[in-house]
């Protein structure tokens, strides 16, 4: 199977102070296509910042990062919004939906970044809302949904365009046990249809749901492993 994303000496580190604190510490990965990786660790191992590297969200200082056959360690900025406006899609905890559009006009508006003309824009977020069972509350603004029902609006927005990489970013972490339940069957539906995903997790349990689990410690892979038995949700 090849592999969509392939990470080769990557060294991320911020300034502080007088002093430098390296916080991922020349990481190696490969994820192959239609993967579902969850990546855990103890608050503060990296998680975010590895996940904000393979999603072109920030810079690593060092390393080469490949994504669906480019080298985006050598893309300059434009080219790298392009690149993630047309080709990944993301889940933040906080949704990060804006509040005074409907849950069919947040889906929309990175399709009509892309330059869809308004009616497949709006073709397309139907479909997407309806895959995840929201089709009915399309025209609720953010503060008129539930937090699950806001976060699968999300969902629905990160998957309209149909992108190579979903990157998720503690996806459950403001929802209650049962709406995280429903969040991650999502998930898996997706990953049934060959989508693939990368997620950030605190959670043991919903890492278990996944194909496979990279433990961070310390800016270091601690542990790569299969999901040989899934837990069930």
């Amino acid at each position: 199977m090849d592999s969509i994303i392939k990470v080769k000496n990557l060294v991320k580190s911020y300034k502080s102070g007088e002093s430098e604190l390296v916080i991922l510490k020349n990481l190696e990965l490969e994820i192959p296509t239609g993967q579902f990786l969850s990546i855990t660790g103890k608050s503060g191992s990296g998680k975010s910042t590895l996940l904000y590297q393979l999603g072109l969200l920030d810079y690593p200082n060092s390393g080469e990062i490949t994504v669906d056959g480019v080298n985006v360690s050598l893309l300059e900025n434009d080219e790298r919004t392009k690149f993630r406006l047309n080709r990944l899609g993301y889940i933040f905890q906080d949704y990060a939906l804006i509040p005074e559009l409907t849950a069919l006009e947040n889906v929309m508006l990175p399709l009509l970044m892309q330059g869809l003309s308004s009616e497949k824009a709006k073709e397309k977020s139907l479909s997407s809302l309806n895959k995840i069972g929201l089709s009915g509350r399309m025209g609720n603004t953010p503060s008129e949904l539930s937090g699950g029902e806001q976060q699968r609006v999300a969902i629905a927005r990160a998957i309209a365009h149909e992108p190579k990489v979903i990157f998720a970013d503690e996806p459950t972490a403001n929802l209650d046990s049962e709406t995280s339940k429903g969040v991650l069957q999502a998930f898996l539906d997706l990953h049934k249809q060959g989508q693939t995903i990368v997620m950030v997790t605190h959670e043991a349990e919903y890492a278990e749901l996944t194909d496979r689990i990279v433990l961070l410690s310390d800016g270091h892979i601690m542990e790569d492993r299969m999901v040989e038995i899934r837990g069930k949700i």
